[in-house]
């Protein structure tokens, strides 16, 4: 199963997405090829972002903010934006041959957050997208957009 995951910079939410779903592939076994990117991305990862996966001990390794230009090859089975739509923002579209889902997801980066809010909101991605992640893989490959949808309302990103 090839999964990309959509944002507009790849800087923080997409990064997340992509790290988590190879770790709990990694842990269950699960063959798939986990990649994001993003329409207008800003060329680095958030320093956030790779401080918390870092915590989290999950590998951080090879991940870069990169344009979907990047990934034109790729044939994704899957791909999921992940913008925050209630924010205003809005999300890259995928025209590719693909299932398509939205998860709207908040942005911990944001500004105006406190350090405490921006620690809650990285462990809420954190446990949504672990418990998507374990949904997902749990399913079989003909997963559709209903299926997903129906797992975002599942394991929704609660704050502590």
């Amino acid at each position: 199963m090839n999964i990309l995951f959509l944002c507009s910079h790849n800087a923080c939410r997409s990064i997340l997405a992509e790290a988590i779903f190879r770790h709990v592939a990694k842990a269950l076994g699960v063959k798939a090829q986990i990649y994001s990117a993003g329409s207008t991305p800003r060329g680095q990862v958030h320093p956030l972002t790779l401080h918390y996966l870092t915590d989290w001990q999950i590998n951080t390794v090879g991940l870069t903010s990169k344009s979907w230009d990047d990934l034109a090859a790729m044939t994704p089975d899957l791909v999921i934006s992940v913008c925050d739509q209630a924010a205003g923002e809005s999300c890259p579209v995928w025209f590719g041959k693909a299932v398509k889902a939205h998860w709207s997801l908040p942005d911990p980066t944001r500004a105006g957050l406190s350090e405490v809010e921006q620690q809650r909101e990285f462990a809420a991605l954190l446990q949504a997208l672990q418990q998507r992640a374990e949904a997902l893989f749990q399913m079989t490959s003909n997963a559709d957009s209903a299926a997903l949808a129906a797992i975002e309302k599942r394991f929704p990103v609660t704050k502590e």
